[in-house]
């Protein structure tokens, strides 16, 4: 696994374990984007968490801020050595390693629209249904946005 993966892992068996959510690594909320870790809560919260393993991949990353407008909460996962001070402000933290994980930081909270959290939550469950199908029969075509 790349480093970014493992602090996923740890983000994903936090948020699913510890709050109750589904979680789905590498989503593509709309063409031309992915995202490390789409979560979506017991309540219909969506968070959308990116995982930076180190400062060299979190100062190449530019196109962070074309997520906010998909998600609920925002939020940073990085490990315990990365320095969180060049992480922006008004963004939540996670520490994260390959087994768990740890919100420092509450992200702020920015309502989707109606609309547009039922668009995704169709999207999350579609892609997550693909997921698992392509686990118990990798040999299918499972073909379908998302």
């Amino acid at each position: 696994m790349m480093p970014g993966q493992v602090l996923a892992r740890g983000v994903c068996r936090h948020l699913s374990a510890g709050h109750g959510f589904a979680v789905v690594e590498e989503f593509v909320p709309e063409r031309g984007k992915r995202v490390d870790v789409m979560a979506l809560g017991p309540k219909g919260e969506i968070w959308v968490i990116e995982c930076k393993s180190s400062r060299a991949d979190f100062m190449s990353d530019g196109k962070w801020q074309g997520y906010l407008d998909w998600c609920d909460r925002y939020f940073w996962a990085v490990d315990d050595r990365f320095p969180t001070d060049l992480l922006p402000e008004g963004t939540g933290l996670i520490i994260a390693d390959g087994y768990d994980a740890e919100i420092l930081r509450m992200a702020p909270e920015t309502k989707l629209s109606g609309a547009r959290r039922n668009a995704l939550v169709r999207r999350f469950a579609g892609h997550a249904a693909r997921r698992l199908q392509a686990l118990r029969d990798p040999g299918a075509m499972l073909d379908g946005p998302g």
